[in-house]
C-alpha cells in the first residue's frame, strides 16, 4: 500500500510515521503542505508536531494548506485518514471530524505513557486490534482535551464512533475519556495518542502502537 505523510512547516513527527508506515510494509510518499496531488496513495496520515508553529490556534492554519483541499475530497471519497494528535486537531478544524480540542484541564503538557482500550476495532486504521483490546502507546500534547456538545458526544458513543479510550487516568480532561474518534463512514481516524512511538521493541513503550498502521493491509487488499 502506498501511505501518504504529509509534513507542514512545524510538523515534528512526519519521519517516525514514516518509519512506522515502513515496519508496517507499506511504501511511504512524502506529501508536503503545499502540494496539490495525493499522488495515487492509497491512504494518509497527518502526523504530529506544532503545525505552523499554532501560532493561530492548533491545527487552524493548516486546514486551509493546499494539500488539505485534496485530503478533504479523498476522505469525503473514503480515502483512509488518520490524523495524530496535531493530526487530529487539523482534521478537526478541516470539519471531518466534530468537536475541538482545548488546552489540558490541568493546563500543563503532560508526556507519559498511556494506557488505552480499542473500542472500535472496525476502521482502516484499527483493524489489526480486538474490540476492547487494551495496549500502551505514548501521549505527548498540551491541548488535547477532546470536547464536543451533549447531542454530539451522545451520538458518537450511540454510534460506536469512538475509536480509543483513556484507561487508569484521563490526561487531559477530554470528555468520556476519548482518546481518538472516527467520522460516520469510518474511514477518517483522529487519535491523541502517538501509536507510531511504539512500533519497535527496541525502543520506546513496546510495540502496541503497530497495529495502526498494520490494518491498512487487511481493509484495502
Amino acid at each position: 500500500m502506498k501511505v501518504g505523510v504529509v509534513t507542514f512547516p512545524g510538523t515534528l513527527d512526519d519521519v517516525d510515521a514514516q518509519r512506522a508506515v515502513r515496519i508496517a510494509g507499506h511504501e511511504v510518499v512524502a506529501l508536503w503542505h503545499g502540494d496539490h496531488d495525493l499522488q495515487g496513495v492509497d491512504a494518509v496520515i497527518l502526523p504530529g508536531g506544532f503545525s505552523y508553529g499554532d501560532y493561530l490556534r492548533c491545527g487552524a492554519i493548516s486546514r486551509f494548506a493546499p494539500i488539505m483541499t485534496e485530503v478533504v475530497a479523498g476522505a469525503e471519497a473514503g480515502l483512509p485518514v488518520l490524523g495524530i494528535c496535531n493530526g487530529f486537531q487539523i482534521l478537526v478544524e478541516a470539519h471531518l471530524l466534530p468537536g475541538g480540542l482545548l488546552r489540558n484541564d490541568h493546563r500543563k503538557f503532560i508526556c507519559r505513557d498511556q494506557r488505552l482500550r480499542i473500542e472500535n476495532a472496525a476502521t482502516p486504521w484499527t483493524s489489526s486490534y480486538d474490540e476492547g483490546q487494551e495496549i500502551v502507546v505514548p501521549l505527548k500534547n498540551g491541548e488535547g482535551q477532546y470536547v464536543a456538545d451533549a447531542e454530539t458526544i451522545a451520538r458518537l458513543e450511540g454510534e460506536g464512533r469512538v475509536v480509543a479510550r483513556y484507561l487508569e487516568v484521563n490526561p487531559n480532561g477530554s470528555l468520556n475519556d476519548i482518546a481518538g474518534i472516527t467520522n460516520e463512514r469510518g474511514n477518517v481516524v483522529g487519535l491523541m495518542p502517538h501509536p507510531e512511538h511504539a512500533v519497535e521493541a527496541l525502543t520506546g513503550s513496546g510495540t502496541d502502537g503497530l497495529g495502526f498502521f498494520t490494518s491498512l493491509a487487511g481493509v484495502l487488499a
